[in-house]
């Protein structure tokens, strides 16, 4: 060998040592990955046969920041270590859940979606001696209330039941309590006039000390209750299915399995209203539907 190859083949095996440690970090790496996957995999299985709750279709990216978001607050390092405390411990069950169960909402969010039920839908719904809403995903209830509010200044509300539910009995309970913070009247009431409500915003609750109790007549038709999308069935026909911003969570099985849930439930020329971020276009379902609003996915079933 003369020296030139014996130099190329000098400097190829330098090279190759030096790229030696990224490729066993790199290796590490996607090992450590695939270790913390499994085992989000065990306990989200674990949560699902022990308490019924199952988050096994959902987005697995912005599940595992919540997951973490958890472990963080609990002063745990692993995974696996805050498996064993959730099943062993139901109280760390519902942290781990008030975390996991997205609950971002507010009252009048996205305000021209009101507008348009304001004016698109509430004709329709005028043409029924009674109809049957389902709030969907129902959170904290400022949603609920917000349509109460706008069905009882359209003239509607007594005829009216609303469903709302939501997988999270803790969410539940601040729900139908009706009391929110009154340090968010301000940004409501800006949405409440961008919306198309014409009152003084105020009218619809008492502010005592820092909470603002809304009126006890826009709990008179709705039921709040538990249901889970992941799990559990149709258990009424309605005429319009409320569901925003819940789905963006759910992976694509998810996502069809309630979009079948919906379509089962929805009376004929019912209306479906979806999130900014939520669609029926590309779902099996699309061409049982037809546009009322495209802009603020709000649909009628026509099939």
């Amino acid at each position: 060998m003369n020296s030139q190859q014996s130099a190329v083949n000098s400097q190829q095996s330098t090279v190759n040592s030096q790229q030696c440690p990224i490729t066993n970090y790199q290796l590490q790496m996607s090992e450590s990955h695939e270790l913390e996957t499994i085992e989000i995999q065990l306990l989200l299985e674990g949560m699902f046969r022990y308490y019924g709750f199952d988050f096994r279709n959902y987005a697995l990216a912005s599940l595992k920041r919540r997951i973490w978001n958890t472990i963080r607050s609990e002063r745990l390092t692993t995974v696996s270590s805050l498996q064993e405390k959730v099943l062993h411990n139901p109280a760390y069950l519902d942290r781990l859940l008030l975390d996991i169960s997205v609950n971002v909402t507010a009252m009048f969010r996205d305000p021209s979606f009101y507008i348009s039920f304001r004016n698109k839908v509430v004709p329709l719904l005028r043409t029924y001696p009674f109809i049957r809403i389902w709030h969907a995903g129902c959170s904290t209830g400022e949603e609920v209330y917000s349509m109460a509010i706008l069905l009882q200044e359209e003239g509607l509300y007594d005829r009216c039941r609303i469903y709302a539910t939501d997988m999270n009995e803790l969410v539940l309970k601040t729900a139908k309590t009706g009391i929110f913070p009154l340090k968010q009247m301000q940004e409501y009431t800006q949405l409440y006039h961008q919306a198309g409500g014409t009152k003084a915003f105020s009218e619809y609750y008492t502010a005592a000390y820092e909470n603002a109790i809304f009126r006890s007549s826009l709990k008179d038709n709705i039921v709040f209750a538990h249901h889970n999308l992941a799990t559990d069935n149709s258990f009424n026909e309605f005429n319009v299915i409320l569901c925003r911003n819940v789905m963006i969570y759910f992976n694509s099985h998810l996502q069809e399995r309630v979009h079948k849930l919906f379509y089962e439930s929805l009376g004929m020329f019912g209306v479906l209203g979806l999130g900014h971020q939520e669609s029926l276009t590309f779902t099996p379902y699309e061409k049982y539907y037809e546009p009322i609003e495209s802009s603020d996915k709000i649909y009628r079933r026509v099939k």
